[in-house]
């Protein structure tokens, strides 16, 4: 058992009010961020009091409701194997202090020894109508013996306190509401719950008005029981479940409402708790390719009317049970998966239940299922119709239940609103597929008629509307594309370098100019900032244009050199950077020297050859460097000409990143140094 509430990262985003993304990048984020405690590597767990230490250092606004507290707490007093047995103790539980608040007052002030070893026997004396599972109880310790533990699956005192405060705040039926909700997150996987407006539509499609008894043979947590319950007062809901916990959490939420019901644990199908019951309508969501579902115990079973089931289709096993728990003139509501309708190993069973006039419907509630099957056990002497509800639901589930009404006035008619009825001898061939999309109507006739006229006109009208938009329009002369690059591109060709900020930084206020992606976007000027750090970028506050530092691989880190003099009157002065005089393969620049003095000397033909250096011969026009094509001792100002457009080589190892010389101004050059493309050259 473990000693801590613990969270996953959908509770924390459920506590900081954030989604589960910011939830990923906190924890890639900030290194103090709490390390997982439990859980997997994919679904991670945090203890929840880490997690509230960590929002409360970081500032983060979070609410820990009691709902959330009683939750964790529940969750933390078992593993995940039995979470559905520890909310049905949570909801005996509360069904007992329902039923006997005084009994929980007078228990609630015992010392904790004597609380645990009374709360297991007065749930259990007050909630007899549940399902219990029977199991061996606890010894009955002295008055004066040491503290007990609560027995597995028993919410121990804290938390059952946690409990009653949660009930006395939001009720006793929405607090078990609550639960069950998270209960059905944590397990989604696991449990399939219907959802609310198809079990709405089932109920008021077959649950009749004025009361009766109403069977969920695979109630699950009860959700189509609830449902059938609010149809009215005289309601009386029996259901069965293989799933002890399900089962006992289908009868709390029933009990807690005041419905009447009656909910055994069991399997339906081989151990059937309601054999001489017959209900007047019969809802139903089975499980789906269920193939270890009884074939070989349920061979001769006398529920098998209409054929015996296949191995691999236990749905329609589930369909002949809940006819046969159906009174004469019943209906029954079940979900189906799609593929039952068209399946070969189900075609005889399909062609019976149409033939004796017992499947009146079906309906496609979705493109990948299930499917509704509207079925109706006949009365003895009754005639079957001829005629087969087939339709789509589509988006609106309303429009079910007017085609459905309309059926039932006149199963006879060909057109019943949203719906078609469908000759069954149409039906009866030797697939017997029943399937609403493969027997859509064809439409023909004045309709047909009438649809394409009204569509041929909206038609017309939208081609006036655009022909008058289109002469609006006004045509540029120039239709060149402009030529346009990503960042990605230019960062993969060596010409732009990015890098890190720091994540906070304080500005307003200092003597370094800072420019922020804030301040690009919002067009405002340079702010300072107190010092310059790693990985900053200088910026030009004449133009706010950055130039990053660089580094030659030959040469170490780059120092900056600013030359004196005016600035260009053409463009504004740029950064200048330069490496170490004794570095091979770059130009020597004297500091404190003016541009007009400078004198390039290559210092890779200066010196002797190093080991592993590639050898420096003669080039193209004379002795010169093969980085940058300057002449080794020319005495001019600047070179003659730019560098060459050529690839450029340069006596170092292969893998060190080459030299480029460009000059971007009359008067000022600019050294970069990095990978560039072959043959390209800076403006």
């Amino acid at each position: 058992m473990r000693s801590d509430a613990t969270v996953n990262a959908g509770d924390i985003a459920r506590l900081a009010g954030v989604g589960r993304a910011a939830v990923s990048n906190w924890r890639r984020r900030y290194e103090d961020f709490p390390r997982p405690v439990g859980g997997t590597a994919t679904n991670p767990e945090f203890s929840l009091h880490e997690i509230e230490d960590w929002l409360r250092k970081n500032g983060k606004v979070y609410e820990v409701s009691l709902g959330d507290r009683v939750w964790q707490r529940l969750r933390a007093s078992g593993d995940d194997l039995h979470l559905g047995e520890l909310v049905a103790r949570a909801g005996a539980l509360l069904l007992y202090l329902t039923r006997d608040a005084k009994g929980w007052r007078r228990l609630a002030a015992e010392p904790d020894a004597r609380f645990v070893r009374q709360l297991p026997a007065a749930v259990a004396a007050a909630t007899v109508d549940l399902p219990h599972t029977p199991g061996p109880g606890l010894p009955r310790e002295a008055e004066d013996g040491p503290p007990s533990t609560p027995e597995p699956g028993w919410p121990d005192p804290e938390l059952a306190r946690l409990i009653a405060e949660l009930s006395a705040e939001l009720g006793p039926v929405a607090a078990f509401e609550l639960l069950c909700e998270r209960y059905a997150e944590a397990h989604s996987r696991r449990l399939d719950v219907t959802r609310p407006e198809v079990a709405e539509l089932m109920a008021r499609l077959v649950v009749p008005e004025g009361g009766g008894d109403v069977l969920d043979p695979a109630c699950g947590v009860g959700t189509l029981l609830l449902h059938a319950s609010a149809r009215g007062r005289g309601i009386r809901a029996l259901g069965q479940e293989a799933s002890p916990a399900a089962a006992t959490i289908t009868a709390v939420r029933l009990l807690l409402r005041g419905s009447h019901a009656e909910i055994i644990s069991g399997d339906s199908l081989r151990r059937d708790g309601f054999g001489e019951e017959r209900a007047d309508a019969v809802i139903c969501h089975p499980p789906f390719n269920e193939r270890a579902w009884g074939f070989d115990e349920l061979t001769g079973d006398p529920r098998w009317e209409y054929g015996l089931p296949p191995r691999g289709e236990s749905e329609l096993a589930w369909v002949q049970h809940c006819l046969a728990r159906t009174r004469p003139g019943g209906a029954v509501a079940i979900l189906m998966p799609s593929g039952a309708a068209g399946r070969r190993p189900g075609r005889r069973i399909r062609g019976n239940l149409l033939r004796a006039g017992a499947l009146r419907g079906v309906v496609a509630l979705s493109p990948t299922g299930p499917d509704l099957w509207l079925l109706r056990r006949p009365e003895p002497g009754e005639r079957p119709p001829s005629r087969l509800l087939l339709m789509d639901a589509g988006e609106d589930l309303a429009q079910v239940e007017r085609a459905w009404r309309a059926y039932l006035r006149d199963p006879e008619a060909g057109a019943t609103g949203p719906g078609h009825a469908v000759r069954i001898i149409d039906l009866l061939d030797d697939e017997v597929d029943l399937g609403p999309a493969r027997h859509r109507p064809r439409r023909s006739g004045a309709d047909l008629g009438r649809e394409f006229t009204a569509a041929r006109d909206r038609l017309r009208a939208a081609s006036e509307a655009l022909g008058a938009a289109v002469s609006a329009l006004e045509v540029v002369a120039d239709r060149r594309q402009p030529l346009m690059t990503s960042v990605g591109e230019l960062v993969k060709a060596g010409l732009v370098t990015i890098h890190q900020a720091p994540f906070k930084m304080a500005t307003g206020s200092g003597e370094v100019p800072v420019l922020q992606a804030d301040d690009v976007a919002a067009g405002r000027a340079l702010r300072a900032a107190p010092r310059a750090g790693a990985g900053w970028c200088a910026s030009n506050p004449a133009t706010s244009w950055s130039a990053p530092w660089a580094r030659c691989g030959c040469c170490g880190p780059a120092t900056r050199y600013s030359p004196p003099g005016p600035a260009a009157p053409t463009r504004p002065r740029p950064a200048v950077w330069c490496w170490a005089p004794s570095s091979p393969c770059t130009a020597s620049i004297p500091t404190g020297s003016t541009p007009t003095s400078w004198r390039a000397t290559c210092a890779t033909r200066a010196r002797p050859r190093p080991p592993g250096r590639a050898r420096a011969g003669p080039t193209r026009g004379g002795p010169a460097c093969r980085a940058c094509r300057w002449p080794s001792s020319a005495p001019t100002a600047r070179p003659s000409a730019p560098c060459s457009p050529w690839r450029p080589r340069c006596a170092r190892p292969r893998n060190w990143a080459r030299p480029w010389c460009g000059w971007v101004s009359k008067d000022w050059p600019t050294v970069i140094c990095g990978r560039t493309p072959k043959g390209r050259r800076l403006p």
